[in-house]
């Protein structure tokens, strides 16, 4: 059989031609008007990536050199007050040296040892701040963290100052005590300097009487520095010699009593009926009841000038105080010392007895002031109100 004649394509339908026509149509059309866009705004387009690009760079750059000034501006913060820290503890340690060695010289004033803890070296705080470099920070830090690392370098820095303030008021405290403790001696010492200078008075002596004699002295002046410790410390050591002095002239003057216990007087000082002549007569010493061989001591150091047998005075001895004041002790029944012979205050100088001009046993006690009588009852009165060391 033959085969059958091929058939012809069948041909599209109209409408479906069109349409397929117009969607190529319109993706050429759109294809071509994005490649002559491209072609066309390409430049523009790529100046404007460019300038954005560039404008993102400044803004970072200009972050970064902002929080760089403000990393520098930290680091200068922190060496400035890390210098000032450091400058205020060299002058506490300064300052603390100098309480410790004004503290050892009122160590050797007596009674000026103030109780006053002086800290060691070691107790003055270091901080944090102060003992090394800053630690750097990071380039980036974000806001909380950088907020928190100020904090604490803030925090760190008060806490040191408070801490050093606290030290500077706790040194200021000190060396007001010490002030305080060397006024404090001075007023001491001055009051009782004005208690011997009175008790001296008293018996009719001035003090210059006892003083050393001193070659001519001078100088220029040449004002000491305005500082309370050594004004205050000046004007104890002046009072604690002044007083220190009268003490010696207190304890070389007659003070003490030549025979213990109560006195009994039995006769005073001055004018009086002899008790052999019945007429008004003077009396030199003073006389005082005691018991024959009863010991006489002398009232104040000294040396014997005379032990013999002296006319009315019976058995004497005469102690040579220096300055012109000597003292007697009469009728006395014996000796116990010799001529040249050095007495302390309390020695014994001889026993009571009745030789010479005398109605019965007893001492006859004189004091004399450049040869002349003086009433004894004056040292004794005045050393009544001294106390003495056996």
């Amino acid at each position: 059989m033959p085969s059958p004649a091929p058939r012809s394509p069948k041909p599209l339908p109209r409408p479906r031609l069109a349409v397929a026509l117009g969607l190529g149509l319109t993706l050429t059309t759109a294809w071509a008007g994005a490649a002559s866009y491209y072609l066309i705004f390409h430049d523009e387009v790529l100046a404007r990536f460019v300038s954005r690009q560039s404008a993102m760079q400044y803004t970072y750059e200009e972050r970064l050199d902002t929080l760089q000034r403000a990393l520098d501006r930290a680091t200068s913060d922190h060496a400035t007050t890390r210098g000032s820290l450091e400058s205020r503890l060299s002058t506490l340690a300064e300052r603390q040296a100098l309480i410790e060695r004004r503290q050892g010289v009122l160590s050797g004033i007596p009674g000026a040892a103030a109780e006053i803890d002086v800290p060691t070296t070691g107790s003055i705080p270091v901080p944090e701040s102060a003992a090394g470099p800053v630690r750097a920070q990071k380039p980036f830090p974000t806001p909380e963290l950088r907020m928190q690392s100020d904090d604490r370098a803030e925090s760190q820095d008060s806490l040191a100052v408070a801490r050093l303030a606290r030290m500077e008021r706790s040194l200021d405290r000190m060396a007001e005590g010490q002030s305080r403790a060397l006024s404090r001696v001075a007023q001491a010492a001055g009051r009782s300097a004005d208690r011997f200078r009175d008790l001296i008075a008293r018996t009719g002596l001035s003090p210059a009487r006892f003083e050393p004699a001193m070659g001519g002295i001078g100088g220029p002046l040449v004002p000491l520095p305005a500082d309370a410790f050594e004004a205050n410390l000046a004007e104890a050591r002046r009072q604690i010699d002044e007083e220190t002095h009268l003490r010696r002239v207190a304890a070389a003057l007659p003070f003490r009593q030549p025979l213990p216990g109560e006195i009994a007087y039995t006769s005073s000082f001055g004018t009086r009926l002899d008790p052999f002549t019945r007429m008004a007569a003077l009396h030199t010493g003073v006389d005082m009841r005691a018991e024959t061989g009863a010991p006489a001591r002398a009232t104040a150091g000294g040396r014997v000038s005379a032990a013999e047998y002296a006319g009315g005075y019976g058995n004497m001895v005469e102690v040579d105080h220096g300055r012109g004041l000597v003292t007697r002790y009469a009728h006395l029944s014996g000796y116990a010392v010799s001529v040249g012979q050095r007495v302390e205050a309390g020695s014994v100088v001889g026993f009571v007895g009745s030789t010479g001009r005398s109605t019965g046993s007893h001492l006859h006690y004189e004091t004399r002031i450049d040869g002349e009588p003086v009433d004894p009852q004056r040292f004794l009165r005045a050393g009544a109100e001294l106390t003495f060391a056996d």
